[in-house]
């Protein structure tokens, strides 16, 4: 039986076990500065139950000037991102636990019971339901015409995007050990690609589901299954040509989108997704140090070690800044050139584990909670 297994009770177990030495194992205390820039405050909104005690990261999605928001209990929202002005809400009494993903008519959402579910863009009514093998912990996506969702399981369904189908389905084999959570699969053209908890990224025919080509980001190493965890749990960043891939105890690595072969790797441990901007990527450490690294060849560009062991997100660029947040539910906005802090929000006492999202103008945090607000940088 595959066991996956919560990250923070992962993360204090590798903690501890990393050294002989005494080891500190307190988030550290927040760095004092001169805040230089304003997190001002354009409008929030209460989803309802937001991310439940099961891990979740149910993030929104902007989708042809339109975000889509969902509560792990069911709720889900259409909303203006420039005025938080509700378009629809719908609640459809399930336990979600992956989305959002948008496609040109319809919205998809999993559940932990395995089904995905197909609303209307226009109205929020329900379209579809299919029922897969296993819990869906991503954000199903979907082109107009396939609609593909990952399960815990390891498999890649490609579903008919009117009725909910099987047209197709990719297994890839799970290890005995793995994180909880997977990656949303990311479509370009006529291929999706998607990573794995065996390491493995993977470039699939998005009409039948073929394999194009497959590539190992990260090679299980160690004595113990704890130690050969090597999830990529970071859902996959494509610009332009390349396709970038991040695995836990394992690298980020550049591919070649068509060919599937490595430009560069560098070794990192990460299972938070990353954020690329103006040729510099972005990515929260397992060690809870945010590095920039160069976009063309991986070389480090900066690290900010100021924030050990406070659980830090997904990073977020936004112009001339990037944005993390911490378990505490801190929003720590710094410098993109150099890592130094600028500005600094409390966001939500219960902390924020989904992704942030932005549309350039504006900052999205959905804290867990369930309140969603939008910052723009002043």
């Amino acid at each position: 039986m595959k066991k996956p297994i919560a990250l923070l009770l992962l993360s204090a177990v590798i903690a501890g076990c990393s050294s002989t030495d005494e080891v500190n194992l307190e988030p550290m205390e927040l760095v004092d500065f001169e805040p230089t820039v304003e997190l001002d405050e354009v409008w929030s909104k209460d989803i309802g139950a937001g991310q439940d005690a099961r891990f979740s990261r149910l993030t929104p999605v902007i989708s042809d000037g339109v975000l889509f928001a969902a509560g792990s209990e069911g709720e889900v929202v259409s909303l203006n991102p420039e005025t938080g002005r509700e378009n629809w809400s719908k609640d459809l009494d399930k336990e979600l636990a992956g989305g959002v993903g948008a496609g040109p008519e319809n919205i998809f959402l999993g559940s932990y019971s395995g089904t995905v579910y197909a609303l209307s863009r226009d109205d929020g009514s329900e379209r579809w339901q299919t029922k897969l093998s296993s819990e869906i912990l991503s954000a199903p996506q979907s082109n107009g015409d396939v609609v593909v969702v990952q399960t815990l399981d390891g498999r890649l369904y490609g579903l008919n995007a009117e009725n909910g189908e099987q047209i197709w389905r990719y297994d890839n084999p799970v290890p005995v050990l793995t994180l909880r959570g997977t990656a949303n699969p990311v479509l370009f053209g006529d291929k999706v690609y998607a990573g794995f908890a065996s390491g493995k990224a993977v470039g699939l025919r998005i009409s039948d589901g073929v394999q194009v080509w497959e590539q190992r980001v990260a090679i299980p190493q160690g004595k113990t299954e704890l130690e050969r965890v090597v999830d990529i749990d970071a859902t996959p960043l494509l610009e332009g040509s390349i396709l970038y891939a991040s695995a836990y105890q394992g690298r980020i690595m550049a591919i070649n989108r068509s060919s599937g072969r490595p430009m560069w790797a560098t070794d990192s441990s990460s299972h938070k997704d990353i954020s690329v901007l103006n040729g510099t990527i972005f990515v929260s450490g397992a060690d809870d140090r945010l590095r920039a690294l160069n976009s063309a060849n991986g070389e480090q560009i900066w690290e900010n070690d100021n924030m050990l062991r406070r659980e830090l997100g997904a990073p977020q660029a936004i112009g001339s800044y990037v944005a993390v947040t911490d378990f505490e539910g801190y929003l720590h906005l710094l410098d993109r050139e150099q890592g130094r802090f600028v500005a600094r929000e409390k966001v939500d006492g219960d902390g924020v584990r989904a992704s942030m999202i932005s549309d350039g103008e504006r900052l999205y945090v959905y804290g867990n909670s369930g309140e969603l607000i939008a910052y723009r940088i002043q």
